[in-house]
């Protein structure tokens, strides 16, 4: 179970690296929108889980990224790590598993392009990262690390995902958090607020959407008091999506809201790891961002371009926008 060595030397040379924690998957999506699992005459296999869609993400807009998880040693493991790579991705922290299948998701495509979720994970390989298989090396040259919450659900991986995310805080590394809540892989929805909030006070960027504000907070997401029950002291940067209608950021010294992009939105997959890509590409960049108001709505107008394009294709990674057709969005939305 050797780590893949290819790319040490790049990432050493790049400043301004993303580290990606967590889970990559197979999205099994319907051909058709609309119909239920059981109604589906047929799916397309897509690549897919958050925290990888986001180091793709970073990749495809120019920036450096690397992924840190554990896959099945099977054919849809090596499939994963071989679409990792192909999409610019450092993999040395990536590793296989004999003993473990490499985890699938059937998704639900409703008409409204909205994503239901059936995951085949019991236990999936990403579940088994133990803290000594750690590539801590890799995490410590990061910029930023990245992370989700399903990688807490459950031993050994939470362990890890706890050890590797207080060995970037202790390098001075920018920690980021995209809870991404997936209800159905919880034992419960009080043990999936309790354990997304668990290590909420540890990052330094949040990302959430509408619908997990919500659940986080039992309350009307769209009632600022709920959302600021998010924020903490420390926290430099704390943003809520809100689907096409874009989005709002609540720092230390300002907030506000940047309106978002009219798309023909396929499927919302990958929208909000598009979202969260693009913001990251340009933190590492200049974390300047966090006290320059007109920077921050600069970038998030680029992320919520990023993010509506994404919808407008079926999956998330073969989705992901380019600098280019992003800028083309925003020119075309001044016009």
């Amino acid at each position: 179970m050797a780590p893949l060595g290819d790319g040490a030397a790049a990432a050493a040379a790049e400043p301004n690296l993303v580290v990606s924690f967590g889970e990559m998957l197979i999205d099994f999506v319907p051909d058709v929108a609309g119909v239920s699992l059981a109604e589906s005459g047929g799916f397309v296999k897509a690549p897919g889980g958050a925290p990888a869609n986001v180091a793709c993400a970073i990749s495809k807009l120019g920036g450096s990224s690397a992924f840190v998880g554990k896959f099945g040693d099977d054919e849809f493991g090596h499939m994963l790590v071989d679409i990792l790579k192909k999409n610019g991705v450092n993999a040395e922290g990536c590793l296989f598993d004999e003993h473990a299948r490499t985890a699938l998701a059937f998704v639900t495509l409703k008409s409204n392009g909205e994503r239901e979720f059936m995951f085949y994970r019991n236990p999936s390989a990403d579940m088994l990262l133990t803290e000594a298989e750690l590539n801590l090396d890799l995490i410590r040259r990061a910029k930023i690390f990245h992370y989700g919450s399903i990688s807490l659900i459950t031993e050994p991986c939470r362990s890890a995902h706890v050890a590797a995310m207080r060995a970037a805080k202790s390098a001075g590394i920018l920690c980021s958090y995209d809870p991404n809540v997936r209800l159905p892989l919880w034992p419960s929805e009080d043990a999936a607020r309790a354990g997304i909030l668990s290590i909420w006070k540890e990052a330094d960027f949040i990302k959430v959407s509408d619908d997990e504000v919500a659940f986080l907070t039992q309350g009307d997401a769209n009632d600022e008091k709920n959302v600021l029950s998010l924020w903490f002291d420390g926290l430099k940067l704390l943003i809520v999506t809100d689907g096409e209608k874009g989005c709002r950021y609540f720092t230390k010294d300002f907030k506000g809201s940047v309106p978002g992009f009219s798309v023909n939105t396929v499927d919302t997959t990958g929208a909000g790891d598009a979202f969260v890509g693009s913001l990251l590409v340009n933190v590492a960049k200049d974390d300047s961002i966090f006290h320059n108001e007109e920077k921050l709505r600069e970038a998030l107008k680029f992320s919520n371009a990023c993010g509506a394009i994404c919808t407008t294709k079926k999956g998330a990674i073969p989705a992901l926008p380019t600098v280019a057709v992003a800028q083309e969005l925003i020119s075309k939305a001044a016009n």
